[in-house]
């Protein structure tokens, strides 16, 4: 029998990512992240899964952002009852991310039962805390280029993507074949992540095309973060950031700790108003070996920000007056403390809303950014007054040359490559380069079409 893939999630869109294989009757899941973003997109976590998930015997992760594990809980909730692998650190920060995506969903179906605001009577979370502990009990901890074999006859080998901490490309050797899956694949050179490690060989590549048409600008981070600080409060203003949790807040962090330590920004008190971002950056001595940071460098970045924990500090952050910087989630502003920040300074010119990552079409981030001078928040249109500004050589993910370069370490051609995690345009335009610069047999993965790796 084949050995087939199909994409449930994480083609023709970036979110959502989830690559099933199939051998023999049996299944490999890899990734299980739920749909962000656009309306019709969210829907789809609440779709019947396309199998049935008792039929899955092992998921494996390639790391923790929930558009990558966000959907494990209701997998499991829905009868899955296999094991999930992935590296120490991914288990680490889903723990603190499942929870937390639990949390804020029983909470929303909470309040729009009280409201009345939901056409279900009653409102029900996407997941509730007892199954993100349920999923939690099935991670599995395995270690970078270690090959480990699973029941099903697959051998599976995790290896560094950068990105963030515990990211990993995936490797299943199955059936006589070899799968590599990019994940999401981080930046070369990066002062916080390792580079994405080299595979030598593979029959087939699967590899995300989130920045497949375009290139980071050439510029320092560190220095366009401080300029625009610098000029926030010159005019008496605060900058609000929305950051995410789990690799761009810890980068933040370490470029302002730097400027701080070059003798600029002395004016401005920063704080990091987010709990899920401090349990994330707590994290970072306790995995020295997943990033470049010492863990004097370490301690020194995470010590530069005031934390503030409890909703009535959010508050006083917000009431201050003081010219100050706020780190707040979530990064796309789609939900968490950052949209009260938003409300409060966003339509006072004086601001500055400074966006640091990826913005999926559709989330709040995208809009501002494309020019929307109003936001929804909280039932309420907000005019947006803020100078709006972007810091896209801070992403996290590796840009259209960066993609290419991590291609470029197999030593020989694969049979078929497949790309996927890419907003359409982004995808076509990687498929092409691919086709035109290593002459490779490559395809932009067709959702929901079983394509058979012969």
């Amino acid at each position: 029998m084949a050995l087939t893939l199909t994409s449930l999630g994480g083609a023709g869109t970036v979110t959502g990512s989830k690559h099933l294989l199939e051998l023999d009757g049996r299944r490999l899941l890899i990734d299980c992240g739920m749909f962000q973003g656009l309306k019709v997109l969210r829907e789809r976590n609440w779709a019947p899964f396309p199998v049935d998930p008792k039929t899955i015997d092992a998921v494996i992760l390639t790391h923790a952002h929930l558009d990558h594990s966000g959907y494990l809980p209701k997998l499991v909730h829905d009868g899955f009852s296999g094991p999930v692998y992935c590296s120490a650190s991914t288990a680490d920060l889903c723990e603190i991310l499942l929870k937390d995506s639990a949390h804020i969903a029983e909470k929303d179906a909470e309040y729009a039962n009280r409201k009345g605001s939901s056409k279900h009577k009653p409102a029900l979370p996407l997941t509730s805390m007892r199954d993100a502990e349920a999923a939690l009990k099935k991670l599995h901890s395995l270690g970078f280029e270690s090959p480990t074999k699973l029941p099903g006859g697959a051998t599976i080998t995790l290896r560094r993507a950068g990105h963030i901490l515990g990211a990993a490309t995936v490797e299943v050797k199955w059936g006589g074949r070899t799968v590599v899956f990019s994940g999401d694949l981080g930046r070369y050179d990066d002062p916080f992540m390792p580079d994405p490690q080299p595979v030598a060989e593979a029959d087939y590549v699967v590899i995300e095309s989130t920045y497949g048409d375009r290139t980071h600008a050439k510029t320092d981070p560190m220095q366009e973060l401080g300029d625009v600080i610098e000029r926030t409060v010159r005019r008496g203003g605060s900058v609000i950031i929305p950051a995410f949790a789990v690799g761009r807040t810890q980068l933040l962090l370490y470029h302002l700790w730097m400027l701080k330590q070059s003798g600029r920004l002395n004016l401005a008190p920063i704080f990091l108003d987010s709990p899920m971002a401090i349990n994330a950056t707590e994290l970072l001595c306790r995995h020295l070996d997943d990033h470049r940071f010492s863990e004097a460098v370490c301690k020194a970045s995470c010590a530069i920000a005031t934390y503030v924990r409890s909703v009535e500090e959010s508050k006083a952050v917000t009431a201050n007056t003081m010219p100050k910087v706020i780190i707040a989630g979530s990064g796309m502003a789609t939900g968490g403390r950052v949209l009260h920040h938003i409300k409060s300074f966003g339509p006072d010119s004086k601001n500055t809303i400074l966006f640091a990552g990826y913005q999926s079409v559709g989330t709040r981030g995208a809009k501002l950014l494309a020019g929307d001078r109003e936001t929804k928040l909280f039932g309420q249109w907000i005019p947006i007054r803020a100078e709006i500004a972007t810091l896209p050589a801070l992403s996290g993910h590796g840009d259209a040359d960066e993609l290419m370069r991590w291609l470029g370490g197999f030593a020989t051609p694969p049979r078929r490559t497949f790309v996927v995690h890419g907003e359409p345009s982004a995808s076509e335009a990687l498929r092409v380069r691919i086709g035109r610069d290593l002459r490779w047999n490559c395809d932009v993965v067709d959702p929901l079409r079983h394509y058979e790796l012969s």
